[in-house]
């Protein structure tokens, strides 16, 4: 019996590590990688460091502005050919809130873009740890497999040895052959699942996974209770930051709005010289300066203004309540996802029971089979269960690891930092 619980833990051992080398690929590495080639995240930053030029931009617009320009032409007054060079500087001293309400607004963009680029980045990593369990499982898979006809090759020799000397049927040796075809057609789905994981891994991660490290620690982020999780997700949520952003953003477009029936006042000053091409020479005309005050007073637009300054309005209040919807279905994430966690973490300990009860049947069932006190097909049986044990337990443990990411993730706690 304790021969046949080693044996049991080392056959665990090589389904869920792979027999993992020296350099042995950890979820952590695997995070590392992803988040640094990753082209989706790549695009997202591209995108983002785009978005931030907006502020930049709306800013521009309340500073001084200086242009020169320059023309040349033939005048058939008297004055031939002749040409003029001016400069115009404007310095915009009140715009009505139109640049404020505009630098408040690309401000606001800025900010949920940043958010839009931290849930990219959540999803990345959640298919990072969600390949990495799959493969994890899939290895673990093809490993029982290929161990389990190993065993059954074994008792087939015996089988056959005990048929020799009448203590068995042909029937005992078709029972064994046929359990054998079983689990072969059971390996060849597993090595195919487990190119189809590979692959997946590849495209997440960026390269060819190796032995991956079965073991891998809870999250040091992870939320320990249900409040906690909730409270995690109304201050730290991407998805929920990006939409309060949106929001911020749209009340500001309403002072844009409204700050174009506004008055405007602008510096402005200049200076030109003409010249005048007579007998193979210029002639210089007098130059002129200039510096005055502009002021820009809409009077009648249309309605123009009152109607944008009501869409603004009634865009700010749609946001406001996706806002609250956004919150909520939050909530229901974490909530769905901490279910899942809990619901995970009692499947792993059951599985382990189960393969501790599996193991002990199993050698309790060879043991009595050698003294005549149970079938083949009782030994068949107890070897299905203990196979199904296995990959029950492998199965168990990668899905709490991608529970674990789907809860820090609807937290707002899945980044780069959360597995180191």
């Amino acid at each position: 019996m304790i021969e046949g619980r080693a044996r049991s833990s080392l056959l665990l051992s090589a389904a869920l590590a792979a027999a993992a080398p020296a350099q042995a690929e950890t979820l952590r590495e695997a995070i590392a990688l992803a988040y640094a080639t990753n082209p989706v995240l790549a695009e997202a930053r591209a995108r983002q460091a785009a978005l931030e030029e907006a502020p930049e931009q709306a800013r521009a617009d309340g500073r001084p502005t200086l242009s020169a320009d320059v023309g040349a032409g033939y005048n058939n007054n008297g004055i031939g050919n002749a040409g003029n060079a001016n400069l115009r500087v404007t310095l915009p001293i009140w715009t009505g809130g139109r640049v404020p309400s505009a630098v408040r607004a690309a401000n606001a963009d800025v900010a949920a873009g940043e958010q839009r680029v931290r849930d990219r980045e959540a999803a990345v990593l959640e298919r990072v740890v969600t390949a990495y369990a799959d493969l994890l499982f899939a290895q673990a898979s093809v490993e029982v497999a290929r161990i389990g006809i190993e065993r059954l090759d074994r008792q087939v020799d015996e089988a056959r040895s005990r048929f020799d000397l009448g203590e068995a049927t042909l029937t005992d040796v078709a029972q064994l052959r046929a359990q054998r075809a079983n689990v072969l057609a059971s390996l060849a789905d597993a090595e195919a699942a487990l190119t189809s994981a590979a692959a997946t891994y590849r495209a997440v991660v960026g390269q060819s996974p190796g032995d991956l490290v079965a073991t891998v620690s809870p999250p040091d982020a992870l939320p320990t209770n249900l409040p906690e999780a909730r409270l995690s997700a109304e201050e730290a949520n991407p998805l929920l930051l990006e939409q309060t952003s949106i929001a911020d953003a749209s009340a500001a477009r309403i002072l844009r709005a409204r700050a174009v029936g506004a008055p405007s006042l602008d510096l402005a000053a200049g200076y030109g010289r003409g010249a005048q091409l007579s007998g193979g020479g210029l002639r210089g005309f007098e130059s002129e300066a200039m510096v005055g005050l502009s002021l820009n007073l809409p009077i009648f637009t249309g309605g123009l203004v009152p109607s944008r300054v009501r869409e603004a309005e009634a865009t700010y209040s749609a946001e406001r309540f996706a806002t609250e919807s956004v919150e909520r279905e939050v909530i229901r994430v974490v909530d769905t996802a901490w279910a899942a966690l809990e619901a995970a973490q009692l499947r792993l300990q059951a599985s382990r029971d189960g393969l501790e009860a599996a193991e002990l049947a199993l050698d309790g069932v060879r043991a009595e089979y050698e003294f005549g006190l149970r079938s083949t097909i009782d030994i068949l049986l107890a070897d299905q269960s203990y196979r199904a044990a296995q990959l029950a337990l492998a199965r168990s443990q990668s899905d709490e690891l991608i529970a674990q990411a789907n809860l820090l993730r609807a937290a707002g706690r899945l980044d780069e930092g959360a597995y180191l």
